[in-house]
């Protein structure tokens, strides 16, 4: 018999044996739960975007676009809240979009474990512990209405993610955030018609949802007083 026609039947046959052997199927090692976000699971939070998909979320301490200038939360990058708030921001979000169908509510900031909130305060000694707690709460004290998970940082932005002009960045420590100075900056011109407007919308929606503003910060809203939220929830660990 010819050489070739060795070779031919010889890789037919092994070609038959290869072909009825099992093929295992590639894996992927599957993603490690981040610690922070099963605790807040455990305690009884909620994943705001499993309320309502159409809330847009950037947590802005996952990332270094923030007044620390770092990475804080590390593996937390979804946003988690306690039930009820996060009902009410969903409410928030339906009343927008029905004024306003192409905006959309997009969060910075909602439950903060009080380990976070700790580097937090620790980040501003710059300030004196009065000013300091007009921007962060103090864990040792007041304590964060975040840490209950019953308050919200937030603006509003397009469908494709594009934030509102709010004439300030979100933590900007200074007085052209606070809302109860925007009729001052307007007459000053230091903030225009379409900035302050922007944050009217921000808040009638959230306070039509249930929401209180503050009055140093026009992202920061809550869903109840401290006291309330303490007397309802732990603290998030």
């Amino acid at each position: 018999m010819k050489k070739t026609s060795l070779f031919l039947i010889f890789s037919l046959f092994s070609v038959s044996v290869h072909s009825h052997q099992k093929v295992k199927p590639k894996t992927s090692k599957p993603k490690q739960a981040c610690e922070y976000e099963q605790k807040m699971r455990e305690q009884g939070l909620v994943n705001i975007q499993e309320i309502d998909p159409s809330i847009l979320v950037e947590l802005k301490y996952s990332t270094t676009d923030n007044f620390v200038g770092k990475d804080v939360y590390g593996c937390i990058t979804q946003c988690f809240m306690q039930k009820r708030p996060a009902e009410m921001l969903a409410k928030a979000c339906e009343l927008l979009q029905k004024k306003y169908p192409n905006y959309r509510l997009l969060v910075y900031d909602g439950g903060r474990p009080v380990h976070f909130q700790k580097v937090l305060w620790n980040s501003l000694p710059q300030y004196a512990p009065r000013e300091r707690s007009k921007y962060v709460a103090n864990p040792s004290a007041e304590g964060s209405i975040h840490s209950y998970g019953s308050a919200v940082d937030l603006t509003i932005a397009t469908t494709d993610g594009l934030p509102l002009d709010m004439g300030t960045k979100y933590d900007y420590f200074g007085e052209l955030a606070y809302p109860k100075k925007e009729a001052y900056f307007l007459k000053t011109k230091k903030l225009n018609e379409k900035q302050i407007n922007n944050r009217l919308i921000l808040r009638s929606v959230m306070k039509a949802a249930g929401y209180m503003p503050i009055d140093y910060e026009w992202w920061h809203f809550n869903a109840f007083s401290r006291h309330t939220a303490k007397a309802n929830y732990r603290i998030i660990q």
